[in-house]
């Protein structure tokens, strides 16, 4: 199946989980996807996730994060789309949800957040946003 924005299907996929309350959520892998996944981990929206390849196809299977039966995870926004691609530079990186929410920028660095690329000070695409 060809996917034309694989971002935007990753995000309503984990939405949709959430919505529905499940315990993990399988997509199609992509090293985007897999570096996606890692910061979702270390910033604490995710308990984990597991990749599983055969060839050159593979899943990735996340575990969603539940406080009290509520999810962590409130919102996912796509915020660069095929059609309009968003670029930002280091100084106008956003704070999120006062210090809430993350950012998620492709850079040239690789996949960061959005407070690595100020650390780094680096911009890149704003692939988008969760809170």
């Amino acid at each position: 199946m060809n996917i034309s924005d694989p971002v935007a299907d990753f995000l309503t996929r984990v939405r949709n989980a959430l919505k529905a309350e499940h315990r993990y959520v399988d997509v199609p892998w992509s090293k985007l996807k897999e570096n996606m996944c890692v910061i979702l981990k270390q910033c604490g929206f995710i308990e984990s996730y597991l990749v599983k390849k055969e060839g050159s196809y593979g899943t990735v299977r996340v575990f969603l994060k539940y406080n009290h039966r509520k999810p962590v995870i409130k919102g996912l926004k796509r915020a660069s789309k095929p059609g309009l691609r968003k670029y930002i530079s280091a100084n106008d990186i956003p704070y999120f949800f006062g210090g809430q929410g993350i950012t998620i920028l492709s850079t040239s660095k690789g996949v960061l957040s959005g407070k690595e690329a100020k650390e780094k000070n680096v911009g890149g695409e704003l692939l988008c946003y969760v809170w």
